[in-house]
């Protein structure tokens, strides 16, 4: 079981999480628990971390104490689940990242998990304990603290999950994974189960049930993830009402395969052009080097043919946060690649349509851009898998677009 930030957000919360723990406890199940830290409290921590300032010159990157400090939400929140546990009779735990151990690498502020030996922790479930483990947090080799990056506590239930051999229910504020945003569309219906590559391609389109790299895992380890709303509560007997949610698994395990399960949207985009890049037959390779080697990820590539002779203009899609990154990197180096003028444009977003039943069915990109031409709305890049379609648009019609899509393929029908 995994509770996210806003179930952990105060005492009343976490009690409510306490209940359904207890719930599952009563019905003879072992129980092993990941908690998020309450919700704001790793963007407080992390402000503090800021306001400390940074390393002098001449002493190494302070990664590894800011690790020490953000993973001090979910160590806080751990402790209250088990204190609100044995407070209802029960034998809970908690138990440090160290302590399991979840063994991670050393990029601290992003480390990725290696291994989670799970003796430790299945022994002290057999002996009829909860066990209650902070999300977000592991340890290297050489013992230092480490974090696994923003919504590392899903990477973090998954990976329990993996060591104990178990399913994994991941309890959030919401019932389940829906055909697109009910803030957007009001139509939008949940989901009963989703495919482990479809829901990747959500989580890494603008979808933000799951963090994509708990997707990841739970797909190359085959774990049954569950995505249910932390505010149903256990009846009076303490059973736990049919919980309905998501079930995120196997392709196979989805008898009636729907061309396209859910429409996302991402704001975190922006657009780069390179204007009269020289048309030598390097220069691509060459301006996506400088961008791989200073770890930008780029996901839309268009070139096109320029005015000038032997120029082209080339454009590319980064998150907001690396199209900063990505400009110096291009001026820095325009002399070289033999660019005009480059170009930058933070007013757009990506809308996407996602489903394994494209595989085998024709016509679904024609359904999207009749769709969207209908409502006026013009694209500027396109990128697609076998299981997606990506346009990327002006962000003033983001909206419309997902209205638009959610209804062109009969979303608010399943």
């Amino acid at each position: 079981m995994k509770f996210g930030g806003t179930s952990m957000g105060d005492l009343e919360r976490i009690r409510r999480a306490a209940r359904i723990v207890a719930a599952e406890a009563a019905s003879g199940k072992k129980v092993a628990v990941v908690v998020s830290a309450m919700a704001g409290k790793t963007n407080e921590l992390v402000a503090w971390t800021d306001g400390a300032g940074p390393a002098a010159a001449g002493l190494p990157l302070s990664d590894d104490e800011y690790d020490v400090v953000v993973a001090s939400g979910e160590q806080v929140t751990a402790g209250l689940l088990a204190l609100t546990l044995r407070n209802m009779g029960l034998n809970a735990r908690s138990w440090m990242g160290w302590q399991v151990p979840i063994i991670t690498d050393d990029a601290h502020a992003r480390a990725r998990i290696i291994d989670i030996p799970g003796e430790k922790l299945g022994a002290a479930l057999d002996a009829g304990e909860i066990a209650i483990v902070p999300g977000f947090q592991g340890v290297t080799p050489d013992g230092k603290i480490t974090t696994l990056g923003r919504g590392g506590s899903d990477t973090s239930a998954v990976a329990v999950a993996a060591a104990l051999s178990c399913p994994c229910d991941i309890y959030t504020d919401v019932d389940g994974v829906y055909t697109t945003d009910p803030r957007i569309e009001s139509r939008a219906r949940r989901l009963a189960k989703v495919s482990y590559e479809e829901m990747l391609e959500m989580a890494s389109l603008g979808a933000k049930v799951l963090q994509t790299r708990s997707v990841e895992l739970a797909m190359a380890k085959q774990v049954p993830v569950r995505v249910l709303s932390s505010f149903i509560e256990p009846d009076a007997s303490g059973q736990m009402p049919d919980k309905g949610g998501t079930l995120i698994c196997d392709e196979e395990e989805i008898l009636e395969k729907r061309i396209v399960s859910g429409v996302t949207m991402s704001r975190d985009e922006a657009r780069i052009t390179l204007l009269g890049l020289s048309d030598r037959v390097d220069a691509p390779a060459d301006v996506f080097t400088r961008l791989a080697e200073a770890n930008v990820n780029v996901d839309m590539i268009v070139q096109s043919q320029a005015r000038t002779a032997n120029t082209v203009n080339l454009t590319f899609t980064t998150g907001r946060r690396d199209a900063v990154r990505a400009a110096e990197l291009m001026t820095a180096g325009q002399d070289h690649l033999g660019f005009e003028e480059i170009r930058v444009d933070e007013d757009v977003a990506k809308v996407s349509v996602v489903g394994v039943g494209m595989r085998s069915h024709a016509g679904v990109a024609q359904t999207m851009f009749k769709a969207l031409a209908d409502k006026g709305v013009k694209f500027q890049a396109i990128s697609t898998s076998e299981i997606k379609i990506s346009v990327l648009i002006d962000a003033a019609y983001a909206e419309l677009a997902v209205r638009a899509l959610h209804s062109a393929y009969g979303l608010d029908a399943i």
